[in-house]
């Protein structure tokens, strides 16, 4: 539910107008679709963003609040960094007095619930596609498709719907066929994936069955995370075994 509109205060109120959760939200659903009121609030309690409180506790920001935010969804989004470095990077910019920098995105019309109207409709079509549809946009052949399929190592959605992971493990697949790989050789991508699903998941469901929305949205950072670290862990653990073979 969104909060009410905060009132300008006078003095640098004036030079920074202030702004509610809900039209906050607004702002960063125009290029971060995903971003929910819970997950603003998660990253409030992480201390990535401070907003001002008024005497009822309602949430003031500034522009200067939502060029945080736009930085720390960026990070994510974009190159995938945990938290902790965010936060770092932040703390460095706080340190030299140089914040991220500000931009004003286009305003746009939110619901009572912090929807922007058309939104569900435009992500439903951009992260879906048919059979064909992958097969062009990854650049596989019908026959290492089903080959993937059948070990497990890509799924569909019923009815046959494609999502973005799909898509990346079909690209990733068809780059390693190119050196030669078969999916069968893949296997085991398949297998250390699935113990990692199971130990992660012994630390991120307790918060995913709460019904508090904030447990939920820890959850998901958690997620996040875990899979950042995993990956780190990975490329390292590849480059030192390789160090050998390359001579260095």
């Amino acid at each position: 539910m969104n909060e009410p509109a905060a009132s300008t205060p006078s003095g640098a109120g004036r030079a920074q107008p202030l702004m509610s959760i809900g039209e906050v939200l607004a702002q960063l659903r125009v290029d971060f679709p995903d971003v929910t009121i819970s997950k603003l609030r998660f990253l409030e309690a992480e201390g990535l963003v401070e907003p001002q409180r008024t005497a009822a506790g309602y949430r003031k920001y500034g522009w200067d609040d939502v060029a945080r935010l736009r930085f720390v969804l960026t990070a994510q989004r974009d190159q995938y960094l945990p938290l902790r470095v965010i936060r770092e990077q932040l703390a460095q910019w706080d340190a030299s007095d140089e914040p991220p920098e500000r931009s004003r995105p286009a305003l746009v019309a939110v619901g009572p619930d912090g929807e922007v109207p058309g939104r569900a409709a435009a992500e439903s079509a951009r992260v879906r596609w048919d059979r064909s549809e992958l097969l062009a946009r990854s650049g596989l052949d019908s026959s290492t498709l089903g080959e993937l399929e059948r070990l497990g190592l890509l799924v569909s959605d019923p009815p046959g719907w494609y999502d973005d992971d799909a898509l990346i493990i079909a690209r990733a697949v068809a780059g390693l066929a190119a050196y030669g790989f078969q999916p069968r050789h893949l296997r085991g991508y398949r297998t250390a994936a699935d113990r990692e699903v199971g130990l992660f998941a012994q630390l991120v469901a307790p918060l995913a069955r709460q019904s508090d929305p904030a447990a939920r949205a820890r959850a998901a950072e958690t997620a996040r995370e875990l899979v950042s670290l995993s990956q780190q862990l990975h490329a390292a653990l590849v480059r030192v075994g390789l160090r050998s073979t390359l001579g260095r």
